[in-house]
């Protein structure tokens, strides 16, 4: 039950209470503040604490995916998986400096769009695997949303 939580929170509940309270007491752009949210919630401390488990204890990992018993191999490949989440999570908590939030929106979000697209087609995917597909979408296509709208403004912008 707390992998649920954990991840809705994560993911859904914080980038919109933070976002909405930004908006509420300075303003901005909403899908700057929003994206900036998504960055610093659903990529910075979603893959850092994804990684730091992934780190700690692989097989959690596998069991999430659905295999029973993990090999060796697989806890290699899950601790390099948790490096990857952990230094891209490092770069999504630097979102609320503004020059971080785009670049590192940019590479959680293809990170996470992908591996929400690969998991898609899985059949006989668990509930944990489930919510870590649809939340692994939601916040590659928002931040990418962010990152997009981001880039137009820098392109639109005279100079």
């Amino acid at each position: 039950m707390g992998y649920f939580i954990g991840v809705l929170l994560q993911t859904v509940v914080l980038p919109i209470v933070f976002g909405t309270v930004e908006l509420v007491m300075v303003g901005g752009n909403p899908i700057d503040v929003y994206g900036r949210w998504w960055v610093f919630w659903g990529v910075g401390t979603r893959l850092l604490v994804a990684g730091t488990v992934q780190l700690v204890r692989p097989e959690t990992t596998a069991e999430i995916l659905g295999s029973g018993d993990s090999a060796p191999a697989e806890h290699q490949v899950t601790r390099e998986l948790a490096t990857a989440n952990i230094g891209m999570g490092l770069a999504g908590l630097l979102a609320l400096a503004p020059a971080w939030a785009a670049p590192a929106g940019l590479a959680g979000g293809v990170f996470l769009l992908a591996a929400g697209l690969m998991h898609i087609a899985k059949k006989g995917k668990n509930a944990q695997e489930s919510l870590a597909t649809w939340t692994d979408l939601l916040v590659g296509v928002v931040t990418l949303v962010f990152v997009l709208h981001f880039l137009a403004g820098a392109l639109l912008t005279p100079r």
